[in-house]
């Protein structure tokens, strides 16, 4: 089944609207903009001692896959490094998962969320999204790449957002994967970029 030119010139402004969202050869990868992830605590300041943890023990090689990864995000935006100066008042330790020996990263961010206060949004289940699109007469895909990465996170709410490894304390730019309203924040934007769509 092919596009007609009407579907093909809707498909193309539809991109063109959100080019932002995608990646290219200077962004490597794509920012969601007008969409940006907060984080509201159900405490005030002082924070309780288990919002501030210190790193977990690393091996060589964790510690190595570590920088790696750290650097990675850097490169793409996704962290920046906190100042020496600044208060950091919450840090989340890093995981480093192993798997068929390549490592994966992410922030132990259990304590986070349970001072976070939830966001409440639907979230449709699977089988009645195949019943939707079951009748479609189109059907298309998205390779959603480091699809959490891609929301910004709310400048006043990086400080929740620390990780801190043996290299130094980080604060996330982007929304990472772990933290308590992450899938309803998507789902939500998803449905506001996507209202006929979806």
């Amino acid at each position: 089944l092919h596009l007609t030119d009407i579907h093909e010139n809707e498909h193309s402004a539809l991109s063109y609207d959100h080019r932002k969202a995608f990646a290219s050869d200077k962004e490597p990868l794509g920012a969601i903009i007008g969409h940006e992830a907060d984080i509201i605590l159900n405490i005030e300041r002082p924070y309780p001692p288990l919002l501030r943890r210190p790193g977990y023990p690393a091996s060589p090689k964790s510690r190595e896959a570590l920088e790696i990864h750290t650097k990675e995000l850097l490169v793409l935006g996704v962290i920046q490094k906190v100042g020496h100066n600044e208060e950091v008042e919450i840090t989340t330790p890093v995981i480093v998962a192993w798997n068929n020996g390549k490592s994966i990263i992410f922030g132990d961010f259990r304590a986070l969320n349970t001072y976070t206060v939830p966001y409440r949004y639907p979230i449709p289940k699977i089988k009645i999204a195949l019943t939707q699109i079951s009748q479609a007469v189109y059907r298309t895909t998205m390779d959603a790449l480091k699809v959490f990465l891609q929301n910004v996170v709310q400048p006043r709410a990086r400080k929740y957002l620390r990780i801190i490894v043996h290299c130094g304390v980080y604060e996330y730019l982007r929304m990472p994967f772990g933290i308590k309203n992450a899938p309803s924040h998507f789902q939500r934007m998803m449905n506001e970029i996507f209202p006929e769509e979806l």
